[in-house]
């Protein structure tokens, strides 16, 4: 999952919404119902939202979690 996300030290700490639609392969609508529904954490910095990194590491995670259930 290193294509995913960046490694450690590196300043890509947080990740804007096209950054997210990139990576997870879904459209913007999608990804802000995954912001909505809180099952993506996000935080708002002005006007603009910003996922962090974990959070979408984290996400990634728990999806494969319940998909091996």
């Amino acid at each position: 999952m290193t294509a995913l996300l960046p490694g450690p030290g590196t300043t890509e700490g947080l990740l804007t919404v096209p950054q997210v639609m990139a990576r997870l392969q879904l459209g913007r609508s999608a990804v802000y119902d995954l912001l909505r529904s809180r099952q993506l954490a996000s935080i708002t910095l002005g006007r603009a939202r910003r996922i962090p990194a974990y959070a979408l590491t984290d996400f990634i995670r728990t999806r494969l979690e319940q998909e091996a259930a």
